[in-house]
This record gives C-alpha cells, sequence and structure tokens, in this order.
C-alpha cells in the first residue's frame, strides 16, 4: 500500500511517457509488485489455471528486451518487524497483532512463508526471468527499499513499484505502471518534480506518512491530505522530522483543532529510522555485483518453460521472443557505433569487429503509424525476418538503407523496361484486328456478289455490297474499280452498279452513329446518290449464308466497340 493518500497528493507530478523512453536504460522491478498487478487483471480460476499472469510478464519483459532496457527483478526477503502489525491485520489477525503491539521492540522480523500461492507465483516468474536472461536480487526485507537504494545510488535509471513509500526510501525516479497497447507508455514520477512542484523533500513524505498513515504507522486519526500537507508546509522540509522527533505528533492539534491530544510516541522514532535506514544489501556488496552482472537468454530453456506453464509448441515461442532479442542487438550494435563515432572513429561497416545482425532490408513497413523497415537477420536461428523501427537501422547500419534504395531504383528500372513491349503488342493486335474485319468485309462483299451476280435493283434502296458479274469484274480495267477504303465500326461502303452507269454509293449503318462524311473536291462539283441502306431489312432478301456472315460481323464489330470503350 504505501503511504495513504500519497500517489493523490502527487498526482500533479505524474507523468506518461512512450515506452521507448525506456531504451538503453537499466531498471529493478519490485517483483511482488507487478505480481500483484497482473494477478488483479485475472482472478478467476481460469485465468489462474492458464498461468494468464504469467503470460502477462512474459509479454512486459519482451517489450523491455527489444528495447535493450536491463531488468533486474528484486524480491521481497522477511517482514520488518515494525510492519508486522499490518502484515498479520490483512490476514485476519487482529487479535494477535493488539497482543505483540504491546512490545513491537522486541519483535524481530518475520520469514515469508515461501509455501505460500504467491510465493509460488514469485518462483515461477523468477524463473521465466533467468530463462530471459534476468537475474533476481533477493532483499533482505523490503524489495521497493532494496529498489529506491539502487537507485538512489544511481545503480540503475528507475524502479518500477506501485508501493507510495518507495520515495520515503530514497528513490528518485519511480515508473508506478505500464502498458503495452497503443505503442505501449509508463506512467513515472520524478523526485526532481515533486520537490520543485510541491516542496516535498524525502523528510516531508515521511513526516506526511506519519500523518496520514502508512505500512508502519497508523497515522492522526481525523487528519486528510490537504490539513496533513498544510502542516508539513508550515514547518519546511529541512525542520519536519527535528520537529516530530522532539516534539512527537502533540503540535499537530494545534493546526487541526479535531485532532486528539497526543503524547510522544516512541514508535514515531522507529518509523523515521526504518525509512532513513532500511536493511538492504549496500550497493558495493557481491550480491548486488552478481545481481547486476548481464546473463545470457537460455533458448532451450525457455522452450520448456513456455512449454510446461503455457503448452506453446517452440515455434510459439520464437515467434514471441526471437523478434526482441533481434532487436536489442541491433541496438547494442548502433549504441557501439554511436560511441565509436563520438570517440572519432568511423570505420566501414564491414570493417567493424563486431558484425552487424542485420543482413538486409527486405521492404518499408509501417507500424501503428511509425516508419519501419522488414529486415532479415544474420546468424538469428529461428527468425528469418522481422520489423525494427526506421530509425533504429538510420543509427545501427545507415549502409544497409542505402543498398535498399539502390536495388529499389534498379528494380522499378527494370519494371519499366518489362513494360514496354506490351504497348508494341498491344498496338498489333490492334493492326491485325483491322486486318481481319477489312478481310471479313472483303468476303462478305465479294460472296454477296457471287450469289447475285446479274441482279439489279430498280429502286432506290439497293444492298450493301451490289453484284459484278464474274466477266465485268475480270474484264474490267483497273481504273474503273474503285478500290475498297478502310472501314470502321461505325460506316461501311459497298459500290452499286446500274444498268445505265456506275454511281459511287456511302452506306450509312442506322445501328450506329457516324461522323459526318468529307467530301473531296470532285464529290462537291458533282452530285452524289447517297442511299441510306438498313441492314435488318436487307437480310430479308438475303441467302441464308450471307444472312449468317452479316450476323458474324455485326457481333464482331459489337464486340470490337467493348474493347474500345
Amino acid at each position: 500500500m504505501g503511504v495513504k493518500n500519497l500517489w493523490d497528493i502527487l498526482e500533479s507530478c505524474k507523468k506518461t511517457v512512450p515506452l521507448h523512453h525506456l531504451q538503453n536504460k537499466r531498471v529493478c522491478v519490485d517483483l511482488s509488485c507487478w505480481m500483484v498487478q497482473l494477478h488483479n487483471v485475472s482472478k478467476s480460476h481460469a485465468c489462474l489455471k492458464e498461468k494468464v499472469y504469467l503470460r502477462g510478464l512474459f509479454h512486459r519483459l519482451r517489450a523491455l528486451i527489444a528495447l535493450n532496457c536491463s531488468v533486474v527483478f528484486v524480491s521481497d526477503g522477511s517482514i520488518p518487524a515494525i510492519k508486522l502489525s499490518t502484515y498479520r491485520r490483512r490476514l485476519n489477525m487482529g487479535k494477535e497483532v493488539e497482543h505483540n503491539e504491546t512490545n513491537s521492540q522486541q519483535v524481530t522480523s518475520l520469514r515469508r512463508n515461501m509455501g505460500s500461492e504467491f510465493s509460488i507465483m514469485i518462483k515461477e516468474a523468477k524463473a521465466l526471468g533467468m530463462a530471459l536472461g534476468i537475474s533476481c536480487l533477493n532483499g533482505i526485507e523490503e524489495a521497493e527499499a532494496q529498489c529506491a537504494l539502487l537507485n538512489f545510488e544511481s545503480l540503475c535509471d528507475g524502479c518500477f513499484s506501485s508501493d507510495s513509500d518507495i520515495f520515503l526510501f530514497g528513490a528518485r525516479t519511480v515508473y508506478r505502471d505500464i502498458c503495452l497497447g497503443d505503442g505501449g507508455h509508463i506512467v513515472c514520477y520524478e523526485m526532481a518534480d515533486i520537490e520543485k512542484e510541491l516542496g516535498f523533500g524525502r523528510d516531508s513524505l515521511i513526516a506526511l506518512s506519519l500523518l496520514l498513515g502508512s505500512d508502519y504507522y497508523p497515522g492522526v486519526h481525523g487528519l486528510g491530505p490537504e490539513s496533513a500537507c498544510q502542516i508539513v508546509k508550515s514547518v519546511g522540509d529541512k525542520f519536519i522530522l527535528k520537529k516530530i522527533a522532539s516534539e512527537g505528533l502533540e503540535w499537530t492539534k494545534k493546526g487541526k483543532g479535531g485532532v486528539n491530544n497526543l503524547q510522544k510516541d516512541d514508535k514515531v522514532l522507529q518509523v523515521i529510522n526504518a525509512y532513513m535506514k532500511p536493511k538492504c544489501h549496500s550497493a558495493d556488496s557481491d550480491v548486488v555485483h552478481r545481481a547486476f552482472a548481464q546473463y545470457q537468454f537460455q533458448h532451450i530453456k525457455l522452450h520448456q518453460i513456455c512449454a510446461e506453464l503455457f503448452e506453446w509448441p517452440p515455434e510459439r515461442t520464437d515467434g514471441y521472443i526471437l523478434p526482441s532479442i533481434a532487436e536489442r542487438d541491433l541496438r547494442r550494435f548502433a549504441n557501439l557505433r554511436t560511441i565509436s563515432s563520438e570517440l572519432g572513429v568511423n570505420p566501414p561497416l564491414h570493417e567493424i569487429a563486431v558484425k552487424c545482425p542485420v543482413s538486409e532490408i527486405v521492404k518499408n513497413r509501417r507500424v501503428q503509424g511509425r516508419e519501419c523497415y522488414e529486415v532479415s537477420w544474420e546468424k538469428m536461428d529461428g527468425l528469418e525476418t522481422s520489423v525494427v523501427p526506421a530509425d533504429l537501422i538510420k543509427s545501427a547500419c545507415p549502409e544497409k538503407i542505402l543498398e535498399f534504395e539502390e536495388k529499389k531504383a534498379q528494380k522499378k528500372k527494370q519494371n519499366i523496361q518489362k513494360r514496354r513491349p506490351k504497348k508494341k503488342e498491344s498496338t498489333s493486335s490492334v493492326a491485325e484486328l483491322d486486318e481481319k474485319l477489312q478481310n471479313l468485309l472483303l468476303d462478305i462483299n465479294l460472296g454477296d456478289k457471287a450469289n447475285r451476280n446479274g441482279v439489279s435493283f430498280g429502286c432506290s434502296t439497293s444492298m450493301a455490297a451490289t453484284n459484278l458479274s464474274t466477266s465485268e469484274f475480270s474484264h474490267r480495267s483497273d481504273e474503273n474499280i474503285e478500290p475498297i477504303r478502310n472501314i470502321s465500326t461505325n460506316e461501311a461502303v459497298s459500290s452499286s452498279i446500274s444498268t445505265s452507269s456506275v454511281h459511287k454509293v456511302e452506306v450509312i449503318d442506322l445501328l450506329s452513329p457516324s461522323p459526318a462524311p468529307k467530301q473531296s473536291h470532285e464529290q462537291r462539283l458533282s452530285k452524289q446518290n447517297v442511299e441510306v441502306i438498313n441492314l435488318i431489312d436487307l437480310e430479308n432478301d438475303m441467302s441464308p449464308e450471307h444472312k449468317e456472315k452479316a450476323k458474324d460481323l455485326r457481333l464482331f464489330l459489337a464486340s470490337i466497340r467493348n474493347e474500345m470503350h
């Protein structure tokens, strides 16, 4: 729990920052707080049976691994003697607590029940962490106190804990919560902001815990957050603990009329001492050094744990964790190049002693509005490609981006060259269709002439193709024969011969619109007989063979029109 109402008091100092704020950082995790959070999300029997809380832990860890964020678990040790009353109260042992509180100085710390359900959950979490290369530091007493000490000594950049009393133990940067959705974010509190905006230092926060209540002290009855803050500010951060240590809490009744008379309480000094000097491993101890050593990722061990806890096959486990491991390695490579550049050493990519983990860029990708690349990896068994942020590639291996852009340009040029022959094929296909159309019209014209040789019509309307006898056609000079011109889908031309003379006839197909005909100089001088022919009416006078050809012609023309449109 921590200090009552303290999170509400610190609300104005809360910051929500993107998850990638943790890249290349080292954080300590109060493991009990994380397990409580994850357990509260999945309290049902089915969720407990399926180890949903451990799956949540797994996904949190792989997200941090991908950012090259070094994680150290810190677990609780024994229960401090000053906290036993609170601990037993939570276990519904109020009567026993009241009896023991009468002589609290003789009570020693209490070892936790390692066989409890929660203790088993902690063991599972530690095993999963070790397989992922994450060590665990077992605290002497309070885990948040050990995290705070490591942060105060600058051995880590921040602490994950939901216990607000972590500030009272000396923590400077606290991450209260973590969310992986929508790109991920963390809820962060900086002690520098608390001091600047609220005027509360570490001593003031300890004083607030005595007034409001905490795991170590019940607080002053009837005193609310606002009144407590006013009392502390009225004295000041430098003098508040000295005043409480010398006078107890009796003087606070002057600031709050409803507060009962308070005598000097020896336990107040114990509380102050418990926060200022908690029992922890020192920053330079061997235990801490071992915890902060770099541990290797145990691939086979992780397969076994995930198969046992989640019933995942190795392929599914690899699909989750290997992209994170690969991205972490790439970030470490980027850090190496950055340090090298700061030292003035910028060797080409192929001359760097450490091989770049990226083999090549496959294609551009966009993930949640962020520019990314899909890349293939060097020597990453079980992982062919994965997606990484574009800015990471620019930092780690900009040469790979240059290679990728050159390949894209070359491929685009080849595609353009491949598309050019298709235009020629399209032009030739149109020419072939035009030639087939002309041949079909010629066949129909000549066939009609052969079947109806010698027949003439006295009426002003004649067929599209008039008859010429074989002898007339063979003996007529080339000068008297008008060549057949190209006919489009909107017009057709035929010649007609009468008994007295040969006239030029323009045929208009009423089935489709045709543009206005262009007249030559000779046509303007002489009158021309324009005869309108309805092909449907002519079919009644045609032979069956000619009707069939005319039908084929119309269908063919219709298909050509559709293709052109």
